[in-house]
């Protein structure tokens, strides 16, 4: 908490002018989502400064890119909160609330957001997919679903919650991954095509 506070006030030279959000970063997207994107936690100059999570960074920039070919998107950006986005049938959150140091939230972040998590996840009362961003967000999402065994991560890795939810895992669109190759948009756009089939109840 107090870290994000830091970056708020310190900043980074080229965002000097603007006004950090600073604060805690909930959810956004449709409240009949059937698809739940989960991320790691907001970015320190993404959604830290934007006030909304996947905003105004680069991993946010493939992140809506693939969800607006999939339809679940309006535009292909999000760079601040006054952009215009919108999605339909789809729920954006992150695990950690809060910016992170490094972008590596400690388990005692994870516990201490949880009842956040919790309380977007009781109003989204439709929602039949987890796409999980990463190891952290699944590990999260299987606590939080009750997913036991719980299948190793992997790309395009699916386990089903004794609810009958599908937890898709993805690779994270960070640019360690995105820059990498690790993960591709082809990779992503399937993910997403996968999550929309299994929320319509059809499988490949």
């Amino acid at each position: 908490m107090q870290w994000r506070e830091h970056v708020a006030i310190e900043k980074r030279a080229s965002y000097r002018d603007q006004t950090y959000w600073g604060r805690g970063v909930p959810g956004f997207g449709d409240p009949k989502a059937t698809v739940m994107v989960l991320g790691l936690a907001p970015a320190a100059h993404g959604a830290n400064r934007t006030g909304r999570v996947f905003t105004g960074d680069r991993s946010g920039d493939w992140l809506f890119r693939a969800m607006h070919r999939a339809g679940f998107a309006n535009q292909p950006e999000s760079v601040s909160l006054d952009d215009g986005l919108r999605l339909t049938g789809a729920w954006v959150a992150a695990v950690v609330k809060c910016a992170p140091p490094d972008n590596k939230p400690l388990p005692s972040e994870r516990d201490a957001c949880r009842p956040f998590l919790q309380r977007e996840v009781a109003l989204l009362t439709r929602l039949k997919v987890v796409v999980c961003l990463g190891g952290f967000a699944y590990e999260a999402a299987c606590v939080e679903w009750g997913v036991r065994p719980r299948p190793k991560f992997g790309h395009r890795v699916e386990a089903a919650a004794p609810n009958g939810l599908t937890l898709l895992c993805s690779y994270h669109p960070s640019q360690q991954n995105t820059f990498t190759g690790r993960l591709t948009e082809p990779m992503l756009d399937d993910i997403f095509e996968c999550a929309r089939r299994i929320a319509a109840g059809l499988r490949r």
